[in-house]
């Protein structure tokens, strides 16, 4: 009753036999042409404008409320750099 061997879950192709060609299957939704140059520079400009915006009001709130210089400027930086970060790695945009 007990294989002296473990069995594998998926069959692997041998060295010897060519191995298929793999076939793209659509999904549910149709695949998206990919975005012209020109648009695609100007959604990263007007989502850059709104890090900075975003960057702005941060900076604004930290200061009405006391907060030292410094530490304002620290946190404003850390979270405008993340957020371009975040938006220029976006293959989306």
């Amino acid at each position: 009753m007990d294989d002296p061997e473990p069995r594998e879950l998926t069959s692997k192709p041998s060295p010897t036999e060519p191995a298929a060609p793999k076939s793209v299957e659509p999904g549910f939704l149709p695949a998206r042409p990919a975005r012209p140059t020109a648009e695609s520079v100007l959604v990263r400009l007007i989502a850059t404008a709104g890090v900075v915006g975003i960057g702005t009001a941060l900076g604004t709130i930290l200061l009405s409320n006391d907060v030292e210089g410094w530490i304002s400027a620290l946190i404003v930086s850390t979270v405008t750099v993340a957020l371009a970060a975040v938006l220029w790695r976006s293959r989306n945009l």
